[in-house]
């Protein structure tokens, strides 16, 4: 066997406008959502840059089963200045009393939310492009006004 082990690449803050997310009805009689990106800082030992305001956003599904289901895309600027483009998918889902806490943007716990996500990157030839051709995994925290993601690349 050869199990594979997790190295810490880089977190990604994202900040959201203020205000209420839109939501609005789908088939099946769930709920999706959008959230616009504001921006946000990238840092770590793999990765520094900025998280490009306006870039894209995310389209959560709120499942009935309580599983909230996202779908985001972005683009972070590395300090190099390349253009990367994120696709970053997960779940979370909490019990009901924390999620109440989570749609007032309360402050919760990460312990309390399962929160992991799948992201995906694309950028052209250069120092980036191991993005590209590595398996990454991410745990993720919400707060009122942003999100954080802590990515590692399996290795």
């Amino acid at each position: 066997m050869n199990p594979p082990r997790l190295d810490f690449a880089f977190r990604v803050r994202i900040e959201f406008p203020a205000g209420p997310r839109l939501r609005f009805p789908v088939r099946g009689g769930e709920t999706r959502g959008f959230v616009a990106v504001a921006g946000g800082i990238v840092t770590g030992p793999r990765l520094e840059g900025e998280v490009l305001a306006g870039s894209g956003g995310d389209w959560p599904l709120f499942r009935s089963d309580g599983v909230v289901a996202f779908d985001a895309r972005y683009l972070i600027r590395a300090g190099d200045g390349t253009i990367i483009q994120v696709f970053n998918r997960g779940y979370a889902h909490a019990s009901p009393e924390v999620q109440a806490r989570i749609d007032r943007g309360a402050p919760v716990d990460p312990a309390d939310n399962y929160f992991r996500l799948s992201p995906r990157f694309e950028t052209g030839p250069g120092p980036h492009e191991w993005l590209t051709r590595s398996v990454f995994v991410g745990s993720g925290q919400k707060q009122a006004d942003h999100s954080i993601f802590d990515f590692f690349v399996v290795a």
